[in-house]
Formats: C-alpha cells, sequence, structure tokens
C-alpha cells in the first residue's frame, strides 16, 4: 500500500487509521475531544459569554461511549505507529485520566506526563474552583524496550543549556496566531498554540520523519512540521476545519536544511576510543597532556593509556585519580598544546574522528 504524505484526509479519524498502512508513522500527536461536559452557559462577571468549548464533536452520552471512543482511536494509532514510534496526547482533567489508563491498557508504555502551564489562562469567573492554568499531555512509547527517539541535547539548548523539565510554560493561542473565520470569530475552538507543537516535533522527531495528527483541526500540527521538515498526515472529520488548515499549511514557508538540524544526543554518537587518537598520530606516544587547570600531567602512552608520576591507566581512570574523585571525564579534563600556543580539551581530536565517520 503506498503512503501518501502531506495531506488531509478528511473523514472519521478510526476508519481513515485502518486505511493507513501498519507502522507508517514515527510520531503521533493526538488533541482528541476532551468531553468537558458542560452545564448551561458561562459569563463573566460583566455579563457577557464565555465562548466555550460546546461543539457537538466534544459531546459524549456517557464516560462509557467516550472511553469506548478512545479505545478504539488509540488501538487504530498503535497500529499505525513504527515500533519505535510515540504517541503524544493531550487532554485536561475532563479526560486525561481516562486516556492515560486506555493507553496503559492497551500496551504502551507511558515515558512522561508534561505539564502545559499557560501564562494567560482563561479565569475562573465563578470563583467556585481554583483558575483551571494548564493542560496535560502524556508521551507513550509503542513499545518499552524499542529505541525510540528523545532529542535531549536539542531541548536541553532549547531550555539555555539546562534540562528540559516536564512543567512548559507557554503561552495559549491567541492574537494574531488565532485562525479567524469570515466573521472575525474564532475558526477552532482549541487550537492549540504553535510554540507547543514546535517544543514536541523537535524533542521527538528527525527532519524527514513521518507525524499523524488523528484530530488535525486547524492544522497546526501539519504548520510545524512542514516548518520543520518533517511530513504529516492529518485526519479530519470537519471540512471547514479541513479547508481552514489546507488554506493555512500553504502559505507556511518550510526552513532549509540547515535550519531543521537540532543538536544530536552524545549518546548516538559513535564510541570513539582514546587509542583511536593515539593511533591516528594525533597525540603521540609521548605527548604530555595537562590537567584542565594546568596542575596535573600524563603521559600519553602507546596503547591509549596515560601515565602519571604515580598512576597508569585510562585517561578517565589517572584523570580521577589525580584529583583525587571517584570518577572523572578525561576528554573534558586532559588538555594538549597546540602548536601555535594555547590549550585544547583531547575532545577536539574525538570529534574530529567522529566527523571523519559521519
Amino acid at each position: 500500500m503506498r503512503l501518501e504524505l502531506d495531506r488531509i484526509i478528511q473523514g472519521d479519524c478510526v476508519e481513515a487509521m485502518r486505511g493507513l498502512p501498519e507502522g507508517c508513522c514515527d510520531l503521533v500527536f493526538a488533541d482528541p475531544p476532551y468531553n468537558m461536559q458542560l452545564r448551561g452557559q458561562l459569563h463573566r462577571p460583566d455579563q457577557s459569554r464565555v465562548d466555550a468549548v460546546d461543539d457537538a464533536w466534544d459531546q459524549f452520552a456517557s464516560f462509557e461511549e467516550y472511553d469506548r471512543f478512545t479505545r478504539e482511536w488509540l488501538t487504530a494509532a498503535r497500529r499505525v505507529l513504527k515500533d519505535n514510534g510515540t504517541l503524544w496526547v493531550i487532554g485536561s482533567y475532563h479526560n486525561i485520566f481516562r486516556v492515560g489508563a486506555i493507553l496503559q491498557d492497551l500496551g504502551y508504555w507511558i515515558l512522561n506526563d508534561v505539564v502545559w502551564r499557560k501564562t494567560n489562562p482563561m479565569p475562573n469567573f465563578k470563583g467556585r474552583r481554583f483558575t483551571n492554568a494548564h493542560e496535560t499531555l502524556i508521551w507513550a512509547a509503542k513499545h518499552p524496550r524499542q529505541q525510540y527517539t528523545f532529542n535531549y541535547e536539542a531541548m536541553k539548548a532549547l531550555n539555555d543549556e539546562l534540562q528540559m523539565r516536564s512543567d512548559w510554560t507557554l503561552p495559549i493561542c491567541s492574537g494574531n496566531e488565532r485562525i479567524k473565520d469570515k466573521d472575525g470569530q474564532k475558526a477552532h475552538s482549541t487550537q492549540k498554540p504553535e510554540s507547543l507543537l514546535h517544543r514536541v516535533v523537535v524533542a521527538s522527531t528527525k527532519p524527514g520523519d513521518v507525524i499523524l495528527d488523528p484530530f488535525f483541526g486547524s492544522g497546526t500540527t501539519g504548520a510545524v512540521s512542514k516548518r520543520l521538515g518533517r511530513h504529516y498526515i492529518g485526519i479530519e472529520r470537519e471540512e471547514t476545519y479541513a479547508e481552514v488548515a489546507r488554506k493555512r499549511i500553504a502559505a507556511v514557508e518550510p526552513s532549509d536544511d540547515e535550519a531543521i538540524k537540532v543538536t544530536g544526543s552524545k549518546r548516538a554518537e559513535p564510541r570513539i576510543p582514546f587509542g583511536w587518537v593515539v593511533e591516528r598520530g594525533l597525540l603521540p606516544a609521548g605527548t604530555v597532556l595537562h590537567g584542565s587547570r594546568k596542575h596535573h600531567r600524563a603521559k600519553v602512552r602507546a596503547d591509549g593509556t596515560l601515565a602519571a608520576s604515580d598512576a597508569t591507566g585510562s585517561i578517565h581512570r589517572v584523570g580521577a585519580h589525580v584529583q583525587g574523585l571517584e570518577a572523572c571525564n578525561g576528554w573534558t579534563f586532559w588538555q594538549f598544546e597546540l602548536p601555535g600556543g594555547g590549550y585544547a580539551p583531547i575532545d577536539v581530536l574525538r570529534q574530529r574522528l567522529r566527523a571523519e565517520l559521519a
């Protein structure tokens, strides 16, 4: 079965997914109906009506009906995921706990739950509850033992060289980003901000990957995917939303090949033994290395070990010994003298060899 990419399938999400080839997608991002269970209209203190999510597609007769719907689409999504694929699903307190339980029942392996903390949430007008200022995303793998994509270093870079946490502070979709219809009203009541999808896509996919969104709506997933060099498949039941998404995505300019690259995981880089640096003549036997603060010295030996005044061993073991530590990253601790003066960590030589292997 031939897989057509970068398109919107109009129709029921379960039936559409059943028509896709098995194992064709690297990632599924799902923003399903929340089953808000609204009772009556909500008004502000000035008696103006709140534009709440009261669309027919968000209404279910019972929890049993919602659970049946959730189980069907999650089952269909699992079939189209590659074995090393992952799924993101977003929800609120109305539905996310039911979705999470069904995810586990179907064999998905939950990796994280992420709290999207909204910088500009809608106030609680009645004053009877806390202001609902967040939504929850669940990130789950299809199989617990498969190596899924997680661009850890890219997320760290995005977060100013700090580990990316599981609480994300981002604004809701508003202003010029909010898609409007011909009457100036919201084209879709639950449009998500592109910043949220940007983070999801950069974190858990690679350029060229295929992302499926079974509840495509106004096409945020498609717009971000196109801009970041990923392929998308959108499924949308409502023709009005599908048309909005088509026009929106058509206006997106894709980024160039260099711009869509992200910082790779160090764990995924090829292993380079220090001995390779020695045998290639980049640091010949007899070269004297200095500790990062120039307080320690060690001599390179022909077999890729180091000899200090009272110890021999690997670059890591000797580095730890001279500092009196339990462990040491010898690649960053030991430095060699540059021909023109100054010093550089021996890790630059490892990176040179890695570049040759790429």
